[in-house]
């Protein structure tokens, strides 16, 4: 498995341009609380909210590897289409939801799936690694 976080320099483009129905959907920490898991209301147990699985991206703009991964998601976004989502937040804008989850190198994606706990994978990971993880983590296959 290769990983690279922001610590790491790696330029990386990816001049695909495929057209996806289903596309990456931006949170605030607002969208968080009603769609994935409130736990302001409850924090001592995760419940997760949502009627699907979830892969949610902790990224910055100015994160080199957050840029890296970002077309990937947009693919799988479309791949995956209606069987999960797949959303992106702003380290830079939703500080505090950052810190809720202890995000200290970005990308940080938090894989959600709709029973049990939720699993943190740090770092960039290449496409076929981020579908074995959606496979696997998210859909049971």
């Amino acid at each position: 498995m290769v990983s690279v976080s922001c610590s790491g320099q790696t330029n990386n483009k990816n001049n695909q341009t495929k057209a996806n129905k289903m596309k990456t959907i931006n949170l605030t920490k607002a969208d968080f609380l009603s769609k994935v898991a409130n736990y302001e209301t409850n924090p001592s147990e995760w419940k997760y909210l949502g009627d699907r699985p979830v892969l949610i991206d902790f990224y910055a703009d100015w994160c080199g590897p957050c840029k890296m991964i970002a077309p990937i998601l947009e693919e799988l976004a479309g791949e995956y289409g209606d069987s999960i989502y797949i959303y992106k937040i702003n380290t830079e804008k939703e500080q505090e939801l950052a810190a809720a989850f202890g995000i200290r190198s970005i990308p940080t994606l938090l894989f959600v799936p709709m029973e049990g706990k939720p699993q943190l994978s740090q770092g960039a990971m290449p496409k076929e690694s981020l579908k074995e993880a959606i496979d696997k983590v998210l859909l049971n296959k």
